[in-house]
């Protein structure tokens, strides 16, 4: 017999540190947003940056300078799901696209994924994972 995960309401502050226009306090993010905000910090945060816990993060950055190709696409969607599937344990069915832009030096990436235990709708996140200098 599988055990039932349920999930409770989720609160998490902006990290755009941005104040309510009216009541001037730091604003919220609740359920679904709040979540879909974890996924993106896991994604974006490179090992090591935070402190205590140098494992937490996805190493993507450290693909952007390899070829744009299909097998580089490959490697980053592995690094991200092994990423998600460790550290946001209130997700489920996730799906990674990563398509490589050749031209741009780039790569498109597709986050798909369901919060477990909430009737909320499937979630996406997209960005455009490009080298900086």
């Amino acid at each position: 017999m599988s055990i039932q995960r349920t999930s409770r309401a989720f609160k998490d502050i902006s990290l755009s540190f941005e104040p309510h226009p009216i009541t001037k306090d730091l604003q919220i993010l609740k359920n679904e947003a709040s979540i879909r905000r974890s996924v993106r910090n896991i994604v974006q945060t490179i090992p090591t940056e935070k402190f205590f816990n140098p494992l937490f993060g996805s190493d993507i950055k450290g693909s952007l300078f390899e070829f744009i190709d299909i097998g580089t696409a490959s490697v980053i969607s592995d690094q991200i799901k092994i990423s998600i599937e460790n550290f946001e344990p209130r997700v489920d069915n996730l799906e990674i696209e990563v398509f490589p832009l050749e031209n741009l030096n780039a790569f498109n990436v597709v986050v798909v994924f369901d919060i477990i235990g909430q009737e909320f709708p499937t979630q996406e996140y997209s960005f455009l994972l490009e080298a900086t200098r």
